[in-house]
């Protein structure tokens, strides 16, 4: 089944993390697979372009599919392999509708990571303008007090106590959050939520690879 698969992705990349996890998760292991370097810019390469027209990562063929939006691809994949590995679609309605309810909140909250990171990226320090910069640390900083709240509630999962597809979407952008210097202390919750699933074997095998070897930021460090 796996060797059917095809994924170009990049470390440290969000989408590309997600649907490795989601790989592991459902024994998928042994999948055709390539490390793209972004600082090369070979996600704008023909052999990307050819999965994935938008010259983005992940670029993910599953057989004659071609799925390179994340969640497009953690939802197929659950879908196809329901009996193989880990059931990641709770039974219970009220499990399973909080774990929708949680899976696309997630996805404004990568958004207002990306907005603080490309701006810092894209604009020169001295060009910066303080309105901007405090416009996208206030967005930020009311999403993250809704994940304490969120977080507080549950016993170690988004949805109660079994990870779910909220969790394989959320968990690499919450780790990202800590790699660009987000404090532990100031978001106790999100914290505890980290260090309960950061050793799980399919988060683990699928860790970045530079983001072992290499320090992070301190970009969010007064968010």
């Amino acid at each position: 089944m796996a060797k059917d698969m095809t994924l170009l992705w990049g470390s440290g990349s969000v989408p590309s993390w997600r649907v490795m996890i989601m790989l592991e998760e459902k024994q998928l292991q042994g999948y055709n697979q390539k490390l793209i370097s972004l600082q090369k810019k070979e996600h704008k390469t023909q052999e990307v372009l050819d999965i994935n027209p938008r010259g983005q990562l992940p670029a993910f063929k599953c057989g004659k599919h071609i799925l390179n939006e994340s969640y497009a691809a953690c939802f197929f994949l659950e879908n196809q392999y329901k009996s193989q590995g880990t059931k990641l679609i709770p039974d219970s309605p009220d499990a399973q509708a909080l774990m929708y309810q949680r899976l696309f909140e997630a996805v404004p909250l990568y958004q207002k990571i990306v907005e603080i990171v490309l701006y810092n990226y894209r604009v020169p320090e001295g060009e910066r303008h303080d309105s901007a910069v405090q416009r996208n640390k206030e967005g930020l900083t009311a999403e993250l007090k809704l994940w304490e709240g969120y977080l507080n509630k549950t016993d170690c999962c988004l949805a109660g106590k079994e990870f779910t597809l909220a969790d394989v979407v959320f968990f690499p952008s919450a780790t990202f959050l800590f790699r660009l210097g987000l404090s532990s202390e100031r978001y106790p919750a999100l914290t505890k939520y980290y260090n309960s699933l950061k050793d799980r074997p399919s988060i683990k095998a699928t860790w970045p690879p530079h983001w072992q070897t290499s320090p992070g930021s301190d970009m969010l460090k007064t968010i």
